[in-house]
């Protein structure tokens, strides 16, 4: 090998350029921000819980007659938004105002009646006690006669038979006869006349029986106008006319379902793991995707947590103290109000899958 080679060979490499001052610091922030993402996602990922088993839920009030008649005009059609009050469904009301023009005759009968039965009371309040006075009266004429006849009786006969004649003698025996008849008859209207009191509330209680009748005969008038204004089958409150099972012409019965209306007010129920509620409370914030809108973005809040889970409140819930035990996660249903991202022209149908996200804090 020649000195040339060894001297090439031997020749130090030229020293790294150190980097830039301000590209170390910015490898470091960059570091430093992946390590705090890497710890805060470490964090909030438990912080944030969701369930795909959960669904719209609203309100459907169910629409039926309070009157049973034939259909006469259908004023609603499917899936039409109606107004509380509004006129959906009108029942042919021709035998329910005859019935009600009968009640009104029957009260004013009734009332009539009361009114010559009140005026029977006023007089039996006057006549009655005056009744019993002229019977009194008449009694005591009656045995002042009694006393003049009897008088004269015994006079005839104490009298010496030359002073009197047979004729007189049985004159003053007949009239004294007559007198006491007639005593006797006065006692018996004057006790007739005597229990005034009875008499008067003879009368009162015939006034309070008629009153009795006004007010059956008033009900049987306001029940009548209440079938009247009944026939006209209104909107219960605002919402969107569902399941309509009728046609202009159907007979209804009373009670019968003619459909649904569902309210504009929707909210969401969730079913959550038992496990999953720990640090779960009213009001926490939630995010809410809808499965059949994917472009929406709701949010709301934890309204409140069902006493408890679905299984429950089933028809047939699990009877576990017999027979062998599979201990099954239980779910707890959630009510979850959604405070905005609701489209005012885009309503949420009831029952669609939504996956919400409750933000624990």
């Amino acid at each position: 090998m020649s000195n040339t080679e060894t001297q090439e060979t031997a020749a130090p490499q030229p020293a790294r350029r150190p980097l830039p001052r301000k590209t170390r610091i910015a490898m470091i922030v960059a570091a430093a921000l992946l390590v705090v993402s890497g710890v805060a996602y470490a964090v909030m990922a438990g912080r944030d819980i969701s369930t795909d088993d959960a669904y719209t839920d609203g309100r459907a009030i169910t629409v039926a007659p309070h009157v049973a008649g034939y259909v006469s005009e259908l004023d609603v059609t499917d899936n039409q938004f109606v107004h509380q009050g509004q006129v959906l469904v009108r029942i042919q009301c021709t035998d329910y105002l005859a019935a009600r023009d009968h009640a009104r005759g029957a009260l004013e009968s009734a009332q009539g009646q009361l009114a010559a039965a009140q005026a029977d009371l006023d007089l039996a309040r006057i006549t009655y006690p005056a009744k019993y006075a002229a019977a009194e009266a008449t009694l005591t004429t009656e045995r002042a006669n009694l006393f003049k006849a009897q008088s004269e009786f015994l006079r005839q006969h104490d009298i010496p038979k030359e002073a009197t004649t047979s004729h007189d003698i049985d004159f003053a025996t007949a009239t004294r006869n007559a007198a006491a008849g007639d005593v006797a008859q006065a006692e018996a209207q004057s006790r007739i006349a005597k229990p005034v009191d009875i008499n008067i509330a003879e009368t009162q209680a015939h006034v309070e029986q008629l009153q009795g009748d006004v007010k059956r005969a008033q009900g049987d008038l306001d029940q009548a106008r209440l079938n009247v204004g009944w026939c006209d089958v209104t909107a219960p409150q605002d919402g969107w006319i569902t399941k309509r099972g009728v046609e202009k012409g159907d007979y209804v019965q009373t009670g019968q379902q003619l459909f649904a209306i569902v309210s504009p007010e929707v909210w969401v129920t969730a079913n959550f793991k038992e496990t999953q509620l720990a640090h779960m409370r009213p009001g926490q914030h939630v995010s809410i995707e809808v499965d059949a809108y994917p472009s929406l973005k709701l949010k709301g809040h934890v309204d409140s947590i069902q006493a408890g889970s679905g299984g429950k409140f089933t028809a047939f819930p699990a009877e576990n103290a017999t027979g062998n035990f599979v201990k099954i996660v239980q779910r707890v249903p959630v009510k979850i109000v959604i405070d905005s991202g609701l489209d005012a022209k885009q309503p949420l149908p009831l029952n669609l899958s939504v996956e919400p996200t409750v933000e624990l804090q």
